[in-house]
């Protein structure tokens, strides 16, 4: 008795016009044959001629899913379709074909749960660790002749939106300047310290004090005023940006903006911008928080070399929540600079510069 093998439509290849086929497997081959009504070989397969015959090894088997039809691809051209997924299924199972290990752990949800959890962790940890290493590796090798370029670019930048020339007197400008160049060098000893610029500017950003990559700092008069020339405050805020300019976090925040910003685009692809550039934007955030964290162990460090109170930092912050307050502002309201809203909570960097003060 004929096997009866397995419906399904044949696409030569040349027409659009599908033909319905039935297949059969014998001697290590895929058989084709007619399976129209007027055809006697859907009947008989002795006594007709199969449409196509091809070696198992030269037929492109379907993975098998849940849904969907199924697709064979012929060698030299051709296609096999079946929509009876299950009937495939069993076909193709029968003829001693096996699947892969890939397309077994994909019907397993327990399977795709493990590699989804696996995929994760291997994302944290690049997130956590392989960018900044990248990075690192990268500033490294990075002259800082880049660093004052960059910062010279995005000096002008921030003049042309925000910036206007200073109205705070000379004099003033020029005690600020010593007062800090003094806590720099009394804070280096004997290492050479880092090679930073201090410009005072008129902002309409408010009390503000940012660093850029080459060591370009920028204090606004109005954070000058909101501490009432406090010296040791300002001080403080100068040391904390330093800290920044010494550890070149400017350009370590654009390093692995560009990594992330890589990543995102091969992860999702150039045509989804908006995704492409999230990871970016949330990994800045979070390595800013570590940065300025880091700035504020330096501005301890300088006010104590300096001989002055850290204490003078919980008085900067106070006063900068009331300026807040009174505008109804919040720390994320901000521009620049110290205020940035990646910042660590207020709170949590007063009771820093307090638990150093009680030191």
């Amino acid at each position: 008795m004929t096997e009866p093998g397995l419906a399904a439509d044949y696409f030569d290849g040349r027409s659009a016009r599908p033909r319905r086929v039935r297949l059969q497997l014998r001697a290590g081959r895929l058989l084709i044959l007619d399976d129209t009504p007027s055809s006697a070989s859907a009947v008989v397969i002795d006594q007709g001629t199969p449409l196509r015959s091809a070696a198992l090894d030269e037929v492109r088997w379907p993975e098998r899913t849940r849904h969907g039809a199924r697709i064979a691809h012929l060698a030299g051209g051709g296609e096999l379709h079946a929509l009876a997924s299950a009937d495939w299924d069993a076909f193709v199972a029968g003829a001693g074909l096996r699947e892969g290990f890939v397309v077994r752990s994909q019907q397993s949800w327990r399977a795709v749960l493990a590699v989804s959890v696996l995929l994760l962790a291997l994302v944290a940890a690049g997130w956590r660790w392989g960018v900044p290493l990248l990075a690192d590796a990268t500033l490294a090798v990075l002259p800082a002749s880049v660093d004052a370029q960059v910062g010279e670019i995005a000096l002008q930048q921030v003049e042309a939106r925000w910036l206007a020339p200073s109205k705070l007197p000379p004099a003033q400008q020029a005690a600020l300047r010593s007062a800090f160049d003094q806590a720099v060098r009394s804070a280096a000893a004997e290492e050479q310290p880092a090679p930073y610029r201090l410009e005072f500017r008129a902002a309409d950003i408010g009390p503000n004090a940012f660093a850029l990559p080459g060591g370009t700092i920028v204090m606004t008069d109005e954070l000058v005023q909101l501490v009432e020339g406090d010296e040791a405050a300002l001080v403080g805020v100068l040391a904390h940006e330093y800290g920044h300019v010494r550890g070149r976090h400017g350009m370590r925040q654009l390093v692995q903006a560009t990594l992330l910003g890589a990543a995102g685009s091969l992860a999702f692809g150039d045509f989804s911008g908006l995704l492409a550039a999230a990871p970016a934007l949330l990994g800045t955030l979070g390595y800013s928080r570590q940065l300025e964290r880091e700035a504020d162990g330096e501005a301890i460090t300088l006010l104590r070399a300096a001989g002055r109170d850290p204490a003078a930092m919980v008085g900067f912050f106070e006063r900068l929540a009331r300026w807040r307050a009174a505008r109804g502002e919040t720390a994320d309201d901000s521009v620049l600079g110290i205020a940035f809203s990646s910042h660590p909570a207020d709170a949590e960097r007063i009771e820093r510069f307090r638990a150093a003060a009680r030191q």
